[in-house]
């Protein structure tokens, strides 16, 4: 089987859109006058709810990203269910070669985690803040399982926005 067979099999899944945030860490906590950490962002369909109890979920993440990296070393991370209106923010978020995220963020209406200080996007059918529990390598992804801190429903207008044969949709 190829590559390209296998995309193709499982461009036939529909699976929910969600922003993935975290903030980078100041490079120098002990100094005040210190920049502070970035935020970061990326779009991710591989994204699931693993346990109810205690209440946990799992994103993948491609090995060796900037998300990845991030939550390498940061446990606290966030995460924003889109809805079918906000198709604009995953592909934003999901680019190659991009613009800097400070600025890919600048046009967002959004609020930060109690818990994660990670950006919430307004408008989002769910939040969730999480503390990674532990990082599975898996081929060239790393899936991270997280245990969910908050869970808010800011949102009930719309429905969900999906990914599905290569092209974000809504259900009809």
């Amino acid at each position: 089987m190829s590559n390209d067979e296998f995309r193709a099999a499982m461009s036939r899944l529909a699976a929910g859109v969600v922003l993935v945030t975290a903030q980078e860490p100041p490079l120098d906590p002990d100094d005040p006058r210190a920049p502070a950490g970035e935020d970061v962002g990326m779009t991710a369909t591989a994204f699931l709810s693993v346990s109810l109890d205690p209440p946990l979920v799992l994103v993948s993440l491609r090995e060796g990203s900037r998300m990845d990296d991030l939550l390498d070393e940061q446990p606290l991370w966030s995460v924003s269910v889109l809805s079918e209106s906000q198709r604009h923010i995953a592909g934003r978020f999901s680019m190659k070669g991009r613009i800097s995220d400070r600025l890919l963020f600048a046009d967002i209406p959004y609020i930060r985690g109690e818990h994660s200080g990670a950006p919430l996007v307004g408008g989002a059918l769910a939040t969730l803040e999480c503390r990674t529990e532990q990082r599975v390598p898996a081929g060239d992804h790393t899936l991270v399982i997280g245990r969910v801190l908050t869970a808010h429903l800011p949102s009930a207008d719309g429905g969900p926005l999906t990914y599905f044969r290569g092209r974000y949709r809504h259900l009809a």
